[in-house]
């Protein structure tokens, strides 16, 4: 009989017990840790485990610890993935891995230089539309692809932004990191890398409230020679609107959309069709909706590449095309 992995997850605000709740299901949650007093109590008797208020009172009276789920703000991921490589857990980051390139590359040296595992949380790459167009390009079903448009189109009022982290550059990074940072991911993921980026990037209805654009869309060539753009918002009125995906190609057109990019909105495809079943729900945080939970499968996969290396798990590399891919965007179109 196997022993159970034993976790703990640094970060205890909206999305811990999503881990937590899929963490009980493969191990042993073993501890909880933030900063928060109010917020680590709270998950810990929510979840029957031990409450810490500092990384370093948690390394030093955890041991044997396998993996440290960090669900922190996007700032600290560095740092709080770092220690727990140098504490010797393996790790898996919520997105976006980080929000800069720079400290990204020192999370991966830091992985291997503790001989240890990074993986980053791609929940969207499970959305059953997504990974059906993804196996349906690579057959070749499409063809050539000539051209694509990514929107992402939601809603977060200022009340989202009161009394956290979320707006400011140094914890949130922009609305692609925090919002759409999994829809970058999937672009890349479907399409490949991006070439040359030109745009532009507004704060329309945010003034005072968040430190980089509510609002923004660029022109985008991959390196396969595509042409696309990328129109995103966190501007519409009251509630999600879509996350979707347009792709135009020499054998078919097909535009996957809904809320969360989960819905087959158009097909239309020599000799054959595209079908999927509908899958999942969205995280939902109260007055607003995040990106589809597919944690379940997350974890049910975390646990596979933990053993296998060649297990096609989210690895911190891929985590960190999508932080680069963002960043040069930021670095390229100016906040005006």
């Amino acid at each position: 009989m196997s022993v159970a992995l034993r976790f703990v997850i640094i970060g205890c605000g909206k999305i811990a017990p999503r881990h937590a709740a899929e963490i009980i299901k493969q191990g042993e949650l073993v501890a909880v840790c933030d900063t928060i007093k109010e917020k680590a109590d709270a998950l810990a008797a929510q979840f029957s485990t031990t409450a810490y208020y500092s990384i370093e009172d948690l390394f030093s009276n955890e041991k044997n610890i396998d993996v440290v789920s960090v669900c922190t703000p996007n700032g600290l991921h560095a740092e709080h993935s770092i220690l727990s490589l140098m504490a010797g857990c393996n790790v898996l980051c919520e997105k976006p891995l980080c929000i800069s390139s720079v400290d990204g590359n020192k999370m991966i040296e830091t992985a291997k230089q503790y001989n240890k595992k990074l993986f980053v949380v791609k929940s969207t790459r499970y959305n059953p539309a997504l990974a059906a167009l993804k196996k349906f390009i690579e057959e070749g079903a499409l063809g050539k692809l000539y051209n694509f448009q990514l929107n992402c189109f939601w809603n977060r009022p200022v009340l989202y932004y009161a009394n956290s982290w979320k707006g400011s550059l140094a914890l949130d990074g922009g609305s692609l990191y925090t919002q759409f940072s999994h829809y970058i991911d999937a672009l890349l993921w479907i399409l490949g890398d991006v070439a040359n980026i030109s745009g532009f990037r507004k704060n329309m209805a945010h003034q005072g409230v968040i430190e980089f654009e509510d609002t923004g869309i660029v022109a985008v060539e991959m390196k396969n020679g595509m042409t696309g753009g990328i129109n995103w918002s966190v501007n519409t009125f009251q509630k999600n609107m879509e996350v979707s995906l347009t792709l135009i190609a020499e054998k078919g057109s097909i535009k996957i959309g809904g809320q969360y990019m989960n819905e087959i909105e158009f097909e239309l495809i020599d000799n054959t069709t595209f079908k999927v079943p509908k899958d999942g729900e969205a995280n939902d945080y109260g007055f607003y909706k995040g990106s589809m939970s597919n944690h379940d499968k997350v974890y049910e996969n975390l646990i596979i590449a933990l053993q296998n290396e060649n297990h096609p798990f989210t690895h911190a590399a891929d985590g960190f095309k999508t932080v680069e891919t963002i960043e040069r965007i930021y670095n390229s179109v100016s906040l005006s």
